[in-house]
């Protein structure tokens, strides 16, 4: 009875986190066209805490479901995956803005997001 309750909580979490990554992906690239193209923004996109904060509910998130998954379906694959990515994003945090931080920030994002897809896909 558990088990089914928790089935559909670490599932809510898994697309929670697929749907964060999209986004930060989004707030990445948005920041560069809007402030690049516009030069409006800089101090809101650009505001180190939304970069912790994105960080720190990824990495929640993530070691939430995926850690729950990894446990549950014991694959090791999801959580490598994601934690790579969150690496990635953690470094994001260590360059300047701008191109650089984009491309490590993307691929970390995409990599969460492959974790957490990963995951779902054991689940079943």
């Amino acid at each position: 009875m558990l088990q089914r309750a928790i089935s559909p909580i670490r599932r809510r979490l898994d697309r929670s986190g697929i749907v964060l990554s999209g986004l930060c992906a989004l707030h990445c690239l948005a920041s560069i066209v809007i402030v690049s193209g516009l030069g409006v923004g800089g101090q809101f996109f650009f505001h180190p805490d939304i970069h912790r904060i994105g960080l720190a509910l990824a990495v929640l998130i993530a070691a939430v479901a995926i850690g729950w998954g990894a446990l549950r379906h014991r694959r090791a694959a999801p959580f490598v995956v994601a934690m790579t990515g969150l690496s990635f994003m953690g470094g994001a945090l260590a360059v300047p803005h701008g191109f650089e931080e984009a491309v490590l920030t993307i691929i970390g994002v995409a990599l969460v997001s492959l974790g957490h897809v990963l995951n779902l896909r054991n689940a079943h």
